[in-house]
């Protein structure tokens, strides 16, 4: 048996010339090899229930996108700052129906919602013709034998089309969020705030079924026949829910008298502690969405909050700790691929002197280095993230 392996090996050729992989990729190959990687969590409901039909995640997710799309950005590399450049005209009118914010919205907002980004690359010149933003439920990650994507395939209405990744640069720019547990796929906030959507949610529901009860808590009627001990017929136990359903239910049947026979007696039942703490709990579920989002709760107008001194300092918190990291991490990303199209190194990053929320904080920072007299013009070029200068660099 052994001889035969042997002559089989012989007979397949000499081994291939090994190349440089991860170490770890074939374990990770293993674990998905042949099959498509999904996502552990069906981002379709949950975009259902906490963006669609909740308001602090919908604002939560159109807050973040708006903002991280409006933040101006600039084109560089090592030695200069360039006004205008073909990626810079890319970005700005990436397609027919769409211009730079409204690309980098639909973006921003598939990361926030799902944990992933992808965009489509359109030509076949150096540097794509178009950019499409692809919906991330749609799409599936193929992996190859060494654990890294061979394909992509995007699925509509039961049709696909794969997109090859190999030699070249990828047609697909894939962002994802850091996931602890998945190795294809990114985690979103909205997945973290599931819990407190679904707490959010319910509260909401039954807030909305207390006013179609006129906005009171419920009682009970008690009927007592002439010896104490009767009970309702079928027809009168009938015709007493038809009434109640018809005259005194919904906000239009509000603080209407009601008119009670002979033998049956209202009792009413006041809230129960559980029941006033309804609200406290609405609020405190809203908040824990918008510490998911990295949103101060007071920019959402939740009550109860007083982290923040005052609205400017939550909104600089707000751009400093969510949207500049998503923005640089999606530009950076953006630049690293389109790069590989042009064969130059072409960094696209936020324009941190053009935010209006930071510009006290910048102002102080170019007092501060230019008042450096230890530091060279090219040191405190670097420190402002301004590339070098051609001349003079050291003066």
């Amino acid at each position: 048996m052994f001889d035969f392996l042997k002559r089989t090996a012989e007979a397949q050729g000499p081994a291939p010339a090994e190349t440089k992989a991860s170490a770890t990729g074939p374990v990770i190959a293993m674990h998905t090899s042949g099959r498509v990687a999904w996502s552990p969590r069906d981002v379709v409901s949950l975009t259902k229930t906490g963006f669609s039909g909740n308001p602090v995640g919908f604002r939560a997710v159109k807050m973040i996108a708006e903002a991280a799309a409006a933040v101006p950005v600039v084109c560089q590399d090592r030695t200069a700052r360039y006004d205008s450049h073909p990626i810079l005209s890319l970005i700005q009118r990436p397609n027919g129906a769409q211009g730079r914010a409204e690309l980098f919205e639909a973006l921003f907002g598939q990361i926030l919602l799902t944990g992933n980004g992808y965009l489509e690359a359109v030509g076949d010149g150096e540097l794509p013709v178009e950019l499409h933003v692809l919906r991330s439920d749609r799409m599936s990650l193929i992996p190859g034998a060494d654990g890294w994507p061979v394909g992509y395939e995007y699925n509509v209405s039961g049709r696909k089309h794969r997109f090859h990744v190999g030699e070249g640069p990828s047609p697909v720019c894939h962002i994802k969020s850091f996931h602890p547990q998945d190795d294809h796929y990114g985690f979103s906030p909205m997945q973290a705030a599931a819990t407190a959507i679904d707490v959010h949610n319910s509260a909401s529901s039954w807030s909305k079924a207390l006013l179609d009860n006129a906005a009171r808590p419920s009682g009970a009627i008690v009927y007592r026949g002439v010896d104490g001990q009767s009970q309702l017929s079928a027809d009168q136990y009938d015709r007493l829910l038809t009434e109640m359903e018809t005259q005194h239910q919904g906000a239009r049947n509000a603080g209407r008298p009601m008119l009670l026979e002979g033998g049956l007696d209202w009792k009413p039942m006041g809230f129960s502690p559980s029941d006033m703490e309804f609200q406290k709990t609405k609020e405190a579920a809203a908040r824990e969405i918008a510490t998911a989002f990295g949103i101060p709760p007071m920019m959402l107008g939740i009550p109860g909050d007083a982290t923040y001194a005052n609205y400017q300092e939550a909104n600089r918190a707000f751009y400093r700790l969510t949207v500049l990291p998503l923005t640089t991490r999606v530009t950076g990303a953006i630049s690293d691929w389109l790069s590989d199209f042009t064969n130059d190194a072409i960094t696209l990053s936020p324009d941190l002197d053009q935010i209006a929320a930071l510009s006290a904080e910048r102002d102080a920072q170019w007092r501060r280095v230019g008042e450096a007299t230890f530091l060279t013009a090219g040191e405190k070029r670097r420190l402002l993230g301004l590339p070098a200068m051609e001349t003079g660099d050291e003066t």
